[in-house]
């Protein structure tokens, strides 16, 4: 059965895509969910369109992504914290601290999920994190701890 995604689905498709799924998937999930709509002739030509406007937005939104890693790139964000005498923090550092530095530092407002960070950072020194702008646009910045 061919449905027009009216969501962006994992490892199905983005919004305004044709796909061919089962009919038991699409009657049971997709349909009942709203995720997807029966692709008929009037609704395949709503589909291009839909797939149009993801695209123009795509591209503003990679403009803005590459705009900010510009800005970012080569940055560092110093973030004090309490330390003991062998350089360990007592907190930790997390996503909402590195935030709100670069917003203050910088005036970037990011999402906390923009940052990719594996775990807290729990001591002095100078620590590469990832943030990820765009699913194709990322740069990593320096996050400088200091007691």
């Amino acid at each position: 059965m061919q449905v027009v995604l009216r969501s962006d689905l994992a490892n199905l498709g983005k919004r305004g895509d044709i796909v061919t799924v089962a009919d038991g998937y699409a009657r049971n999930f997709l349909l009942p969910k709203g995720h997807a709509i029966l692709a008929t002739p009037g609704i395949r030509a709503q589909a291009e369109a839909m797939r149009a406007s993801r695209d123009k937005k795509d591209v503003k939104a990679r403009e803005r992504a590459t705009e900010i890693a510009k800005v970012l790139s080569g940055a560092f964000v110093v973030i004090s914290g309490n330390a003991s005498h062998d350089d360990k923090l007592y907190g930790s550092v997390g996503v909402g601290e590195i935030v709100a530095a670069i917003g203050s530092l910088h005036g970037i407002e990011l999402e906390k999920r923009n940052v990719k960070l594996a775990e807290h950072i729990r001591e002095l020194g100078d620590h590469e994190v990832e943030i990820a702008l765009h699913p194709e646009v990322s740069v990593n910045v320096i996050v400088k701890v200091t007691e």
